[in-house]
């Protein structure tokens, strides 16, 4: 009797463990799978992370892993970047008469063009240059000399896949009402770095804030700068803001920065010259020859 119950305990010991092994494996193999099923967190520019795979694995084998597939070079944008033909042939402005830059919000031009300017430099996203080489389109460049100070050689491979780099002074202070003295030494200074850093010297600016005085006007003329820039529509996260009616308007400056939503912002910018039948261009190609 005692020996046959010994016989029975040792059989039910052993289907138990046979089921908590069973169990085990299962519990196993759903972890290791479970991060690739959730969805993919945004990035802080708000758009979406690549898509995520993940590679068939035996239950209760380890190895099950999760892939990020990246998107072949030169299409991580496809479908949300616009499609523009080559801009007109720049027919440049005349020069206007007075001792200071002219300063502009829209350029004169009937030509189906616009602007696409990008102020500072202190937030230095990596798809950047990714846009612009896709995009295939020309943007000018106002760069501060303390937002760039700790990475320049950033903005070199932007500058040769086409962007413009212009004078947005060194400190990004507001100008308006200062002394000519204080104004140029921003004003020059920034330019004559700008000109160490990247090879060739400005001869556009923008005052930070837009904010200007004759005196700024006066100093970027004899800084050797020919005309200061201020905007008609503003970009940021995502979002276009128009100071006219619902569209951007033939020769109209669009503003946007170097922020955490520079992806968002290239592309709403670039949507709403497309959505107004119009061509990005470079501000530079329109100015009066020196």
């Amino acid at each position: 009797m005692i020996s046959a119950l010994a016989v029975l305990a040792l059989a039910v010991t052993a289907c138990d463990e046979k089921v908590d092994s069973g169990h085990n494996q299962l519990n196993g193999a759903s972890a290791s799978a479970s991060p690739s099923a959730a969805t993919p967190p945004a990035d802080d520019d708000g758009d979406d992370a690549p898509p995520a795979s993940t590679a068939a694995t035996p239950a209760g084998k380890p190895g099950a892993t999760r892939t990020t597939q990246a998107p072949p070079p030169g299409n991580e944008f496809t479908g949300r970047l616009p499609k523009f033909g080559p801009p007109p042939t720049p027919a440049r402005i005349g020069r206007p008469e007075g001792a200071g830059a002219p300063y502009y919000a829209r350029i004169p031009t009937d030509q189906p063009v616009a602007f696409l300017t990008i102020d500072d430099g202190w937030i230095k996203r990596p798809e950047a240059l990714e846009l612009l080489r896709e995009s295939g389109v020309k943007v000018t460049l106002f760069l501060t000399i303390n937002a760039i100070r700790d990475n320049p050689d950033y903005f070199k491979p932007l500058r040769d896949a086409g962007a413009d780099i212009q004078a947005h002074t060194l400190t990004h202070p507001n100008l308006k009402g200062k002394s000519y003295d204080f104004q140029k030494r921003e004003i020059c200074g920034s330019a004559d770095q700008l000109a160490q850093l990247y090879g060739q010297r400005p001869t556009l600016f923008r005052p930070p804030f837009g904010d200007k005085d004759a005196t700024t006007l006066k100093v970027a003329h004899d800084c050797g700068l020919t005309a200061g820039f201020f905007w008609k529509e503003t970009v940021d996260k995502g979002i276009v803001r128009y100071q006219e009616g619902k569209s951007v308007q033939k020769g109209d400056i669009i503003l946007m920065h170097f922020r955490d939503r520079f992806v968002d912002d290239f592309i709403a910018a670039l949507q709403a010259i497309s959505a107004a039948g119009l061509t990005p261009a470079l501000l530079s190609d329109y100015m009066p020859a020196k």
